[in-house]
């Protein structure tokens, strides 16, 4: 038995490897799948930036006053600023991560192999390593995107700048900073994104194999069936341990990198004055604005994409 096959363990019966997709498939119905799923939490992602980035004069200071606020002025669009340039960017984003978290967990688990650890410490390695290497891969088309749609998100609040679009942000950022400007606060974003996803997918992982045992689906129930009921309750569960450790751990990176993409260019603040003019205006809780949306986001988004992503899988499995 090779170590793609070994790694499922008790999860035999739950798991498709990417060997057993048909990828066609998978790429196409998936794209109309992530981009129903961002339709109905993008709202979320647009409070939580707005939180980040308030002064201290802000009027809205939670995110029932940001709703409001939104919705007082614009409506239902004005939770959907942005969100144009987030489904430009966010299929060829997700197909690149996708890609490469399926392909580097398989050879994650053959890499951890021989050093023969328990199941879920395996599977938290295995996902860990294949969650981080994803979101590296996927920076480069991401952190653009990030960058224009952060600011269409807070455009004309606390005294940010209007635009009149998603291009209009690039020729701005272009007439004055170049293709630097819109990879501002990369490095950051790659401290961000990448242990939040490598934190993420080995939660995520880990977690499912200490659920099943739980339940008594360890290895000696292998021949055992799961009830689709029981692996989506699994797989759900998994989800909302993996966002929450996974916020909680990131947030004040988060929170740093979205204030440097969106300030003013007249601004132009350093990482280090960032972090000296949040702790000035809140002390050390200033680092968790946002806490409660982005938890509720990487939460409501984890579990969500990962029930969506598990059912595509089953979709596009290859028929056997």
């Amino acid at each position: 038995m090779d170590a793609a096959q070994s790694h499922r363990g008790s999860l035999g019966q739950t798991e498709i490897n990417w060997d057993k997709l048909d990828k066609s498939k998978f790429y196409v119905v998936g794209a109309g799948i992530f981009t129903g799923l961002t339709v109905g939490l993008y709202p979320i992602s647009v409070v939580k930036t707005r939180l980040q980035v308030a002064t201290k004069e802000a009027v809205e200071k939670d995110a029932f006053s940001v709703i409001k606020g939104l919705l007082r002025t614009d409506g239902i669009p004005g939770l959907y600023r942005g969100f144009g340039t987030v489904i430009t960017g966010a299929i060829p984003a997700r197909i690149i991560f996708l890609t490469a978290l399926e392909t580097t967990k398989v050879a994650a688990y053959r890499m951890v192999e021989p050093f023969k650890f328990s199941e879920p410490t395996q599977a938290a390695v295995a996902n860990g390593i294949a969650g981080m290497c994803a979101s590296l891969c996927s920076q480069a088309v991401f952190v653009p995107i990030d960058v224009v749609s952060q600011k269409l998100m807070v455009q004309g609040y606390s005294g940010h700048a209007n635009y009149k679009g998603g291009l209009d942000v690039v020729r701005q950022v272009l007439k004055v900073d170049g293709i630097r400007g819109l990879y501002r606060g990369f490095g950051l974003s790659v401290m961000t994104y990448s242990p939040s996803s490598a934190v993420w997918w080995a939660s995520y992982g880990s977690s499912q194999r200490v659920i099943w045992r739980l339940l008594g689906q360890g290895s000696e129930h292998e021949g055992q069936v799961p009830s689709e009921g029981t692996i989506v309750m699994v797989q759900a569960a998994g989800g909302i341990f993996a966002g929450a450790t996974a916020s909680c751990i990131t947030t004040p990176f988060d929170t740093i990198k979205t204030r440097l993409q969106v300030m003013g260019h007249e601004k132009r603040p350093t990482a280090k004055q960032v972090v000296k003019m949040l702790i000035s205006e809140d002390g050390w809780t200033g680092f968790y604005r946002g806490l409660g949306p982005r938890f509720f986001s990487m939460s409501a988004w984890g579990t969500s994409m990962i029930l969506a992503y598990e059912y595509l899988k089953r979709l596009c499995a290859k028929d056997e």
